[in-house]
């Protein structure tokens, strides 16, 4: 990892959601660089490098944000904190569509405006869709993963305008071993009963966290870079797949499968969209603009961050 230098000059670079597992990555990655970093905060700091914010009216210290190179756009209420209430469901998406909007709102007033946004998405953006294979042209899918995320994403429309260039990252299943999905999965593979969820067959396009981290920071730097941008690996998976290669990572039997109906009375809408659904998705505009994974394949992927 390279120090900033005069080709790769010290940036001011904003991130909202950097206390998440993502979010912690990237601000020490950043950092490690070189780099000067500004987390733009809930909650009253002293800290000089803490910007506060109210996410859901738009205030903040804007003057702290001046001079400002590139924003990183992370925060929004997990999706998998709990079951899909109603209430629950509204906060997911306005903690999503009100946020980025208002921060839009917020960037576009500065007198000098941020040469980059790299907002966050999800690659729930295309629904569920079977066998399809899915780059970042394909049109938008149903459900409510996909209308949240298509709204999320037209939130950040007034950077858009105002000639930031905006780069939103449909992120797929991202894999680590302190958070996320794997960390769910875990415990259960360890003792044995783990298995494939429903039939099996449905298509899962993951990332490594480090591989997301390194995808953020490349938008950040590779200015030909806009518009929608799939931060998946090179080779999506079937749930069975993944099953497989988790049980030979941790060298435990993979043969107590979650049938689809019981996933739905424990989870509800939740396990339609993010268990059961099917999204086989390609990072084509990534890896034409010259990014290199250092996990293409689930196997190395989970020996690697499972070790």
């Amino acid at each position: 990892m390279t120090k900033a230098t005069s080709e790769n000059a010290v940036k001011k670079i904003l991130v909202t959601g950097s206390s998440g597992m993502v979010g912690t990555a990237l601000c020490a990655r950043l950092e490690e660089e070189g780099h000067r970093v500004l987390r733009l905060v809930r909650s009253g700091s002293s800290d000089p490098g803490r910007v506060v914010w109210n996410p859901l009216t738009g205030e903040a210290d804007a003057q702290r944000l001046e001079e400002l190179d590139a924003v990183v756009h992370l925060a929004g209420e997990n999706i998998a904190g709990g079951r899909w209430t109603s209430a629950r469901k509204d906060s997911i998406r306005r903690s999503r569509v009100e946020g980025t909007k208002n921060l839009c709102t917020l960037l576009t007033s500065l007198t000098r405006k941020p040469k980059a946004l790299v907002a966050a998405s999800a690659i729930g953006f295309y629904g569920d869709r079977g066998d399809d294979i899915l780059d970042e042209s394909a049109h938008a899918g149903t459900g409510f993963l996909a209308e949240t995320c298509r709204a999320w994403e037209e939130a950040s429309s007034s950077a858009v305008t105002a000639g930031i260039r905006t780069v939103l990252l449909r992120i797929g299943v991202v894999l680590a071993r302190e958070g996320g999905a794997l960390a769910k999965m875990l415990f259960p593979f360890k003792i044995g009963m783990g298995g494939r969820i429903g039939t099996g067959r449905q298509h899962v396009s993951w990332i490594t966290a480090e591989d997301l981290v390194s995808a953020i920071v490349h938008c950040i730097d590779n200015a030909e870079l806009a518009g929608p941008v799939n931060a998946v690996a090179p080779h999506p998976v079937t749930n069975l797949e993944l099953t497989r290669a988790l049980g030979k990572a941790l060298h435990r039997p993979t043969i107590v499968p979650l049938p689809a109906f019981m996933a739905r009375i424990l989870l509800g809408e939740m396990a339609d969209e993010l268990l059961l659904s099917s999204t086989r998705v390609l990072s084509r505009k990534l890896e034409a603009s010259g990014f290199s994974f250092a996990s293409s394949r689930i196997d190395e992927a989970l020996e690697k961050i499972l070790g």
